[in-house]
């Protein structure tokens, strides 16, 4: 007697309406927990599925980092699908996903392109004495950064008038540099992950990326500032 066929369908009907409720959410810890009962499972499984049937690895890089920062990126573009249109979320992100990972493949396959002849000509560079540049620069303490990027933003905000949005992100970005040692890195390379970054603004903001965005104009100053100190 032959086994009855398993239901295969992950990401279906009951996911739809988890993605509408979860885009019109008001507070994070309703979204949170939308996202934890009813979409994080389905979304890890349309990664996994996207990333090993048209295997879109990329090279050195380990596949749960790859789904991670895949599922980070994801996140950032979720608001931006509308029900209203009568289109499917599946479709969306799966889209999101696929082309996000060519993407990031494509660029690393011209960063490769670019190592490889350069390769050609520094081996040759690094040979001839009159072109070597000694540096005696001590290595640079990131803890000692954050926390005078810290101490910088919050007398910014005591000393400037800021908007709401702009009082909200300079708080989320008290709170990132904080834990920078969580929220900075992330997998086994150690790769900055900007997208994790901005998920997290958004996350403690509840603004949109473009809000986040123009709010973040008024602390790039402080950041030059800084970066320009280092250099000296």
């Amino acid at each position: 007697m032959p086994r009855p066929k398993k239901n295969k369908i992950y990401f279906g009907e009951p996911q739809e309406r988890a993605v509408r409720m979860f885009l019109t959410a008001h507070t994070f810890t309703e979204r949170n927990k939308i996202y934890t009962e009813y979409l994080r499972a389905p979304l890890n499984k349309m990664i996994d599925s996207i990333i090993r049937r048209y295997k879109l690895y990329r090279k050195n890089e380990e596949f749960r980092d790859i789904h991670a920062d895949v599922l980070s990126f994801l996140m950032t573009k979720a608001e931006k699908f509308k029900p209203e249109k009568n289109k499917k979320a599946y479709s969306y992100f799966g889209t999101i996903c696929k082309n996000y990972l060519m993407g990031q493949i494509i660029k690393d396959q011209k960063l490769q392109n670019r190592h490889t002849s350069y390769e050609g000509i520094s081996t040759y560079l690094e040979t001839r004495e009159d072109l070597i540049y000694y540096m005696n620069k001590e290595p640079t303490d990131h803890n000692k950064i954050f926390v005078s990027l810290i101490d910088r933003i919050e007398s910014f905000m005591a000393e400037n008038h800021l908007n709401e949005n702009e009082i909200k992100v300079g708080g989320a970005l008290i709170e990132v540099f904080t834990n920078y040692d969580e929220i900075f890195i992330h997998g086994a390379g150690n790769k900055f992950n900007k997208n994790l970054v901005l998920l997290s603004l958004r996350e403690m903001t509840n603004l949109s990326t473009k809000e986040i965005r123009n709010s973040l104009k008024k602390y790039k100053m402080i950041y030059k500032v800084l970066s320009d100190e280092l250099q000296d």
